[in-house]
């Protein structure tokens, strides 16, 4: 069952929904009142309570309550939609990039700042279950790692939650079954410990938000208007960011984008069920406009020629 989302300008009535949904929170508008949009719908599926908030607000805090009231009682597994957002808790602090997830404690002083309109899930789990589940001494708040089997399967399960998927074979008693396998995820996938240095964690952010600018590049290099100032609107930051994140590594972001394109240009070149395609259709499947420009490219990049390359792949004479 999904509760109406309230879509509102007005700050007062969005914060105490707010309230209702997820707890004695306090928050202040990033603009004028009436700039500010606020939206939240809650999700109960068979139980396990799911909070979906859009909002360009401020801030949204909370201070330092106890387990004593019903509100408390819980961590919350927060998914980033869309936008981004800093997390704060217990003197740390993570930035959270779209398609990430961390975990808070309720029970602690926490504050949630967005960098502009940011959309999030936010899943409300027993906090005396996580804490049972919990190896000794990891801490409740940190981002959740997705590079691990753990962490793919609890991005899976999350998605499809989020998304209405189980909405219609999930069975009166499954809330609990799913709250479960939710927590159960939580141990492996949590990554940040206390104590890490601001360096440590500026690296890891930037490694993370290289890792996404990468992955969106991948996802779309048939797009001619594949360019920074795209790459840079589709994750929110500046262009003088992006280019930072590549320059870190000796890169650049034109050149990625260039060689990816050009490996899968060579890849297409050299495969046997694609030899009735021409070499200029092969270059715009990959984004390239100018068959000649492609030429040019391509033989400074591999030695040789797009006709030569296939012509000695197809002689399996490529090197290994």
């Amino acid at each position: 069952m999904v509760s109406p989302a309230v879509r509102s300008h007005d700050f007062d009535s969005w914060l105490r929904e707010l309230r209702g949904v997820c707890g004695r929170f306090e928050s202040r508008p990033a603009l004028s009142h009436g700039l500010f949009i606020g939206e939240i719908a809650c999700r109960d599926l068979s139980g396990l309570e799911v909070a979906q908030i859009r909002t360009n607000a401020g801030a949204i805090s909370r201070q330092r309550t106890s387990v004593d009231h019903d509100d408390d009682r819980h961590c919350f597994l927060v998914v980033q939609r869309s936008g981004r957002a800093q997390l704060r808790q217990n003197g740390d602090s993570i930035e959270l990039m779209p398609g990430e997830m961390a975990l808070m404690d309720s029970a602690r002083a926490c504050e949630i700042l967005p960098h502009g309109l940011i959309e999030h899930a936010s899943f409300h789990l027993s906090r005396e279950d996580v804490c049972r589940s919990m190896p000794e001494g990891r801490p409740t708040f940190g981002k959740l790692s997705q590079h691990c089997a753990s962490g793919r399967v609890l991005r899976t399960l999350v998605e499809q939650i989020c998304g209405g998927e189980l909405d219609d074979c999930a069975g009166l008693e499954e809330g609990d079954a799913l709250q479960d396998a939710l927590i159960a995820l939580l141990g492996p996938t949590l990554r940040q410990q206390p104590g890490q240095t601001s360096s440590e964690l500026d690296i890891s952010h930037m490694a993370g938000l290289r890792s996404l600018a990468q992955r969106l590049i991948d996802q779309s290099l048939s797009e001619p208007g594949l360019t920074p100032l795209f790459l840079a609107r589709q994750l929110n930051i500046s262009v003088r960011q992006l280019y930072r994140l590549f320059e870190e590594e000796g890169d650049s972001v034109c050149r990625f984008i260039q060689r990816s394109r050009l490996k899968r240009s060579a890849s297409d070149l050299a495969n046997p069920r694609l030899r009735h395609e021409s070499i200029t259709d092969i270059a715009f499947r990959w984004g390239f406009t100018d068959s000649a420009h492609f030429s040019r490219t391509f033989k400074k990049h591999f030695d040789q020629s797009p006709r030569d390359y296939r012509a000695n792949a197809s002689a399996g004479q490529l090197p290994s």
